[in-house]
């Protein structure tokens, strides 16, 4: 299954409060912190495939 970009960002948003609520120790924390650095890049390659989608069909209009 291939999740949305919106599915993303909201997995990014519950490892940000996560880490940030305080309760996780530090090895927890640098796990969800490479997580969501995986999640950040996986976003950016959403966001550049879509920009070319657009810039394609603004080329074609």
């Amino acid at each position: 299954m291939t999740e949305t970009y919106e599915e993303k960002i909201e997995q990014l948003r519950q490892i940000i409060a996560k880490i940030e609520d305080g309760g996780t120790s530090l090895d927890e924390s640098m796990k969800l912190y490479e997580q969501g650095a995986a999640l950040v890049k996986q976003c950016e390659t959403l966001l550049a495939g879509a920009e070319e989608k657009i810039t394609t069909l603004s080329r074609d209009a």
